[in-house]
């Protein structure tokens, strides 16, 4: 268990989310990337000291840029450990999905919060609503 300030402790988590691009280009995973990025690291109260890694997985039907590379945009996070993988092609599985898993220190108080947004929110569902 790690200290921010004496008043608050810290344990180390994964946090999962996803969402879907409207396309495979390099705008539309860009879109999809920075609002689920975003979305995250707001739900879970995170600044880049906090987070360890992040690991973004794909779908075979993206191949047009590196969500790890959109993500390495952000300030604070140019010496985070980032990653790209292909998620496994399963028949049925939803398209042009982006995948995250973050491993973050957060607030011993604080309930994870894991975003599934765009069509990810069918991935889901008990998870999907804004919280």
């Amino acid at each position: 268990m790690a200290i921010r300030n004496e008043n608050e402790k810290l344990v180390l988590r994964g946090l999962r989310g996803a969402t879907t691009c409207e396309a495979n280009t390099a705008a539309s995973i860009e879109a999809a990337v920075k609002e689920l990025v975003s979305e995250l690291v707001k739900r879970n109260h995170l600044t880049p000291p906090d987070i360890v890694s992040v690991t973004f997985s794909v779908t075979s039907d993206i191949n047009a840029c590196f969500p790890a590379a959109i993500a390495r945009c952000q300030k604070g996070w140019e010496n985070i450990a980032l990653l790209d993988c292909q998620q496994m092609a399963v028949e049925g599985d939803l398209t042009l999905c982006i995948r995250i898993l973050v491993v973050a220190w957060i607030s011993s108080d604080h309930s994870p919060q894991h975003p599934y947004l765009q069509k990810a929110a069918l991935l889901r569902p008990d998870r999907s609503l804004l919280q």
